[in-house]
C-alpha cells in the first residue's frame, strides 16, 4: 500500500487542500493528513478542532487519515511508514521553497517528495489570504473545504 503525508497547519483547510489529498488519491492508496504544529507556539485547542473538522470531512472515505504531529515532518513519516511526502504548489515562489525543503528531508532521512501543482482555479487561495479576508469580515466561505469553529 503506497502511502503518502500531505503536511501542513492547514489553518484554515482550503478548496486547493483538499483538491490536493483528491488528486493524491488517483496515484497513493492511502493519505495522512498530518496537520503540524509547533507546541510552544499553538494551542492544542486550535490543532483539536482543525484535526476534528477534517477528520469529519474525510469520515466516509478510509483512504484518508487525519492526524496531527509536532517536531520533523519526516520523523512523523518515517513513524508512519509513509513513502513520501505530498505537497501541492501554486506558483514559482512556492515550487523554491518546496524544492528546497524536499532537498533537506530527502537529506535527512531519504524519504521524497511528490509535488501536485494546484489547480488553476485555486492557484490564488492561501490560508493566509483566507485568514486575512476573514479577518477584515470578507465571507470565505467559497475557499473552505471545511467551516471550522477557529475561522
Amino acid at each position: 500500500m503506497k502511502t503518502a503525508v500531505f503536511p501542513g497547519t492547514f489553518h484554515p483547510f482550503t478548496i486547493g487542500h483538499q483538491s490536493i489529498v483528491e488528486r493524491g488519491l488517483k496515484i497513493f492508496d492511502r493519505i495522512i493528513i498530518a496537520i503540524g504544529y509547533n507546541e510552544h507556539k499553538s494551542a492544542t485547542s486550535d490543532v483539536d478542532a482543525r484535526l476534528k473538522d477534517i477528520s469529519a470531512l474525510y469520515r466516509d472515505d478510509d483512504r484518508v487519515v487525519v492526524a496531527s504531529y509536532s517536531g520533523l515532518t519526516v520523523d512523523f513519516v518515517r513513524k508512519c511508514g509513509a513513502d513520501c511526502i505530498l505537497r501541492g504548489v501554486r506558483g514559482v515562489m512556492d515550487f523554491e521553497y518546496e524544492r528546497n525543503l524536499a532537498d533537506v528531508n530527502r537529506r535527512l532521512s531519504g524519504v521524497e517528495t511528490v509535488l501536485l501543482f494546484t489547480l488553476p482555479e485555486h492557484g490564488f487561495v492561501s490560508g493566509s489570504m483566507v485568514r486575512e479576508l476573514a479577518h477584515n469580515g470578507v465571507d470565505v466561505s467559497e475557499y473552505l473545504a471545511v467551516k471550522s469553529r477557529e475561522d
